[in-house]
């Protein structure tokens, strides 16, 4: 059985800042940042190993829905949450996340890792190479089908790996619905704060058969880890975006984006090959 000792108090401490800091440095989820520190810590600490990785996903989704209201409240004093659109990205983003997580309960750890590894590579090309076209902003009222399966495509993402999903999110409200750039990253936070809640949420549910499960457990979310990490990492995020301010942006999204694929690298390997 894990205790949660000042040693690895401090450790979680130490990783729920740096998480918080890249993620405000560099302008993603802090998911795609903790996942990795979790599936690492967690076998330093004595996790059971087959729970790991599913510990780890639904943890990060439980974190991510206190940074995601911090940085809504945020997008909405500025004007860029659409609350008629929020409801039927949010209709779409519980049901995608309730999908999601099933999907993800269904997998091995190996399989989970490794596509997460995949994911994070394609994160990394996106960084690195893709440039979207920004088609013209409509003028015309959104039908709803189209929002809630937006929304939904952005819940399973986000539930399945255990992530925001802004990366998918924002992407297609600006591609598919035509939103404006600032529109879609404020509604997209506030979808990740509807479909972590819900994916968070499942993943508990799904756990909650196992037996091996470490102190202050729910499912598979840990919520002493909750508890350490996440404060940091919303006050390191904050530290985050004033440092970006100070210094080459593409430089650094280039230099993570290597690292990204170096680590989806070793991710699959360790999944799939090993």
């Amino acid at each position: 059985m894990i205790s949660f000792t000042l040693p690895i108090v401090i450790l979680f401490a130490v990783l729920g800042s740096f998480a918080g800091f890249v993620a405000g440095l560099l302008g993603i989820g802090g998911g795609i940042v903790l996942v990795p520190l979790f599936l690492w810590s967690f076998a330093v600490v004595g996790f059971d190993p087959e729970l790991i990785v599913h510990t780890a996903f639904g943890t990060s989704l439980a974190i991510i829905i206190l940074t995601a209201i911090s940085s809504t409240l945020g997008h909405r004093k500025r004007g860029n949450v659409d609350r008629h659109q929020i409801v039927f990205l949010g209709l779409g983003g519980i049901l995608g996340a309730i999908i999601g997580a099933w999907w993800a309960s269904l997998i091995s750890g190996d399989w989970l890792m490794g596509f997460f590894g995949v994911m994070q590579i394609f994160v990394a090309m996106k960084m690195l190479i893709i440039h979207f076209y920004m088609p013209p902003e409509r003028t015309d009222k959104i039908p709803p089908k189209s929002l809630v399966l937006v929304g939904m495509a952005g819940g399973i993402f986000s539930s399945f790996f255990g992530v925001g999903g802004g990366v998918v999110a924002v992407p297609l409200m600006v591609l598919v619905l035509c939103l404006p750039i600032h529109l879609a990253v404020g509604n997209s936070s506030a979808l990740i704060v509807i479909s972590s809640f819900f994916g968070a949420v499942s993943y508990m549910i799904h756990g909650l058969h196992e037996t091996s499960l470490p102190l202050f457990s729910i499912g598979y979310v840990n919520f002493m880890v909750v508890l350490l990490v996440a404060p940091f990492t919303m006050v390191m995020a904050r530290l985050g975006v004033r440092v970006a301010s100070k210094t080459s942006h593409d430089r650094l999204v280039k230099i993570f984006a290597i690292l990204l694929v170096f680590v989806g690298c070793r991710m699959i390997y360790g999944a799939w090959f090993s």
